[in-house]
């Protein structure tokens, strides 16, 4: 019997218990978020923190006078004659515009015209070449460019090179490092954006300062629009003909266990079975966008599928039941009713499902999708498709095992553009969900 004198209102001591349990629970919930939120602000602080520098980069004015001696003897401006001018040609007007910068600003240094040059990146003298092959005309004249600074003076002024860490390095020196303090001073030398790092290609060891991930981003792109013209129609068709067409069996239920099983492979067996099949026994071309873009697929299809088929379950007994009581055929009901009203969430399937394909490596390195060295990017879809080239995550990885620091930043660099597609395309199947979503 209850106490007469006890409030119902008042709780007992077993109530008491249970809402300090509902409290502490709760507290445990809002802690665990409040670690996540911690873990994920310090992963992002710490990808910016690295990466942001990869975006500027430093760079040297110099007026160069393109000496007629040099380069043309003949005076026929021959593009053919031009051509036999090494990059070897092109040092000495370099060392000439250091000389003449340290006489207009009045620098005092005891470098030599070819430690000064050294400041400069290797690629300097092959893109005066190429401007002067693009432009023979300006041959005699003195004409400003804007050079790359080497990866050593653009540590330096980022604070990853110290004058204490060049002790035993070869490329650089104090008194070149005394240099770079004056050409700064004098405005010579300067940090801006670097657009070439968007837009570029991959360099050798020897020139990280003019490394850039455009081509890779090409490379991406291409194996996306493969992964979207393959595993989209493929994995629609086949999620709809398995939940509302094929008869339920032990057939069926097998290929259910294994679409299932085969979404929870591990990325590097595709890469194998893309290495095995479509390289080694259909002998299609290695490192080609096409070869990733089939591995992609068949690692997307199953996540395709498993969201399609939950979105046409979500849709109600009820719509099939009222389209086939006025008359429709089964797959007029399906494609007119049931279909249209599954599509958000089929969309959002197919979108993570790219943007989980987007970040995959292992796969791609197992087909030869490695960072290299490429001058440009492909001309057309024939050739971005059939050509060797890389992918975003295949050239961060390359960059992020080698040496020179100036790759690693770089690594980093890439991994916030990474992030910047992987967002956006999430962002977009956040959108079109809302955007196409029906209440019943």
């Amino acid at each position: 019997m209850t106490d007469a004198t006890t409030s119902l209102l008042t709780p007992d001591a077993h109530t008491k218990k249970r809402n300090a349990a509902e409290t502490r629970f709760k507290m445990y919930g809002m802690a665990a978020i409040g670690v996540g939120l911690a873990m994920l602000l310090l992963l992002m602080g710490t990808i910016l923190s690295n990466g942001t520098g990869a975006f500027q980069q430093t760079f040297i004015t110099l007026k160069v006078e393109l000496l007629e001696a040099k380069l043309d003897k003949k005076g026929t401006r021959n593009l053919e004659d031009l051509k036999k001018v090494t990059t070897f040609g092109y040092t000495p007007l370099i060392k000439n515009a250091f000389g003449q910068v340290v006489t207009e600003t009045g620098i005092e240094t005891k470098l030599k015209t070819k430690d000064q040059a050294k400041l400069l990146s290797k690629s300097a003298a092959a893109d005066l070449r190429n401007y002067v092959l693009a432009k023979p005309d300006q041959i005699g004249k003195t004409v400003e460019f804007t050079f790359l600074a080497s990866s050593r003076v653009d540590g330096y002024l980022k604070g990853r090179v110290s004058r204490a860490s060049i002790e035993n390095d070869k490329n650089i020196n104090v008194a070149q490092l005394d240099f770079v303090d004056q050409l700064k001073e004098a405005g010579v030398l300067k940090k801006r954006f670097n657009i070439n790092f968007i837009l570029g290609a991959d360099a050798s060891d020897q020139r990280p300062e003019a490394a850039g991930i455009g081509v890779a981003m090409a490379g991406s792109f291409f194996m996306m629009l493969v992964v979207l013209a393959l595993a989209l129609p493929i994995g629609v068709a086949a999620s709809i003909y398995l939940e509302e067409f094929a008869p339920k069996n032990w057939i069926t239920d097998i290929i259910e266990v294994n679409i299932s099983n085969l979404a929870a492979v591990p990325s590097i067996v595709f890469g194998i079975l893309g290495l095995a099949v479509f390289i080694n026994y259909m002998h299609l071309p290695q490192s080609a966008p096409l070869v990733g873009g089939l591995v992609l697929t068949l690692m997307t299809l199953p996540t395709i599928i498993i969201s399609t088929r939950a979105s046409l379950k979500s849709v109600p007994p009820s719509i099939r039941d009222a389209a086939l009581g006025i008359g429709a055929s089964k797959m007029q009901a399906v494609f007119h009713h049931v279909l249209p009203l599954a599509a958000p969430g089929i969309l959002t399937g197919t979108i993570i499902g790219l943007a989980q394909a987007l970040g995959e490596t292992a796969p791609l390195l197992l087909i030869g999708m490695i960072g290299f060295i490429a001058s440009n990017a492909p001309g057309g879809i024939t050739e971005g498709l059939m050509s060797p080239n890389s992918a975003m995550p295949a050239q961060i990885y390359e960059w992020a095992k080698r040496a020179d620091p100036a790759f690693y930043e770089r690594a980093w660099g890439g991994i916030i553009i990474l992030l910047v597609f992987l967002i956006t395309m999430n962002t977009i199947a956040v959108i079109l969900r809302r955007r196409f979503e029906r209440r019943w």
